[in-house]
């Protein structure tokens, strides 16, 4: 569990936004309607107070279409705190959130969803007796099925259609075909994140928010991970939020970064900048840098 209690969501919140449990009303479209609404996710003088704990103070950045843009800090930094705004779970204390143009600071997880937010969390809530094939067609087959129980039940030739392109694309593209009939709770932690990562790929969503994903995974499987993003973002053209404490793949992956420390923004820039700067150095990376 994070120290911002991220983890803390109950599966029922994960799939909300993963595409796995839909609630809420009439669709909207996801994909954004013209190179206007490339800005992405826009995040403007986010506050976030727990009583008299500022735990997110006066924050300032944007996720734009077509890019990985990363946040990091160190522990306790906010991070986890603003990404659980972003997606709905935490109702500001003020500042707006924008997606795609419109403003989505007063929606709940699922409507943002509906507007093509999709996002992961650190601690993974795949149905551990469903197989790998299962939990990715999830992703599509929830967010077509929505909130209408009769959907939940029937589908129409060109929804299951739609399902099993969604999910063929997804397996070929995190390379789990000659895991796809396998029980997902008989995988590796390795395994798992990229089940977890092809749900949400599977669903209709131009925002990704990705909370520390590499997490439990060694080396050369936070390399796959890494790339795999990369290719989507170049592929879809969506956007990528990415919380991590894995700089080697922060700054493998990560077009742009912002820098939280004690709920403030400290630095923005390329990664090469932030390696570069004092304040990040003495803040957060430390030798690493070096």
């Amino acid at each position: 569990m994070s120290e911002e209690g991220g983890d803390a969501m109950s599966e029922e919140t994960d799939g909300a936004m993963s595409g796995t449990d839909p609630e809420s009303s009439a669709p909207e479209s996801s994909a954004p309607e013209s190179s206007a609404h490339s800005t992405g996710l826009q995040i403007k003088d986010l506050t976030i107070r727990f009583g008299g704990n500022t735990a997110v103070d006066s924050a300032d950045f944007a996720a734009p279409l077509g890019r990985v843009t990363g946040l990091i800090g160190p522990n306790g930094a906010g991070k986890t705190t603003t990404f659980n705004a972003c997606s709905g779970l935490l109702r500001p204390s003020q500042g707006e959130i924008r997606l795609f143009g419109k403003d989505i600071t007063g929606r709940p997880p699922a409507a943002r969803a509906q507007l093509g937010l999709g996002r992961t969390f650190q601690r993974m809530d795949l149905f551990d007796s469903l197989t790998v094939e299962q939990n990715i067609a999830l992703g599509r087959e929830a967010g077509l099925a929505r909130s209408h129980p009769l959907k939940q039940l029937l589908s129409t030739p060109a929804e299951m259609r739609a399902v099993r392109a969604a999910t063929e694309e997804v397996i070929e593209l995190c390379g789990l075909r000659a895991l796809r009939h396998e029980i997902a709770g008989s995988l590796s932690t390795g395994q798992r994140r990229l089940v977890d990562l092809g749900r949400v790929l599977a669903g209709d969503f131009q925002m990704l928010l990705l909370d520390e994903p590499s997490s439990g995974l060694d080396t050369a499987e936070t390399e796959k991970f890494g790339e795999i993003v990369t290719r989507v973002v170049a592929q879809r053209g969506c956007g990528v939020l990415l919380v991590e404490h894995d700089m080697g793949l922060v700054m493998s992956v990560c077009d742009y970064l912002y820098v939280l420390d004690f709920g403030q923004m400290i630095f923005e820039g390329t990664p090469a900048e932030v390696r570069a700067s004092s304040a990040v150095r003495a803040a957060y990376l430390g030798s690493e840098a070096a």
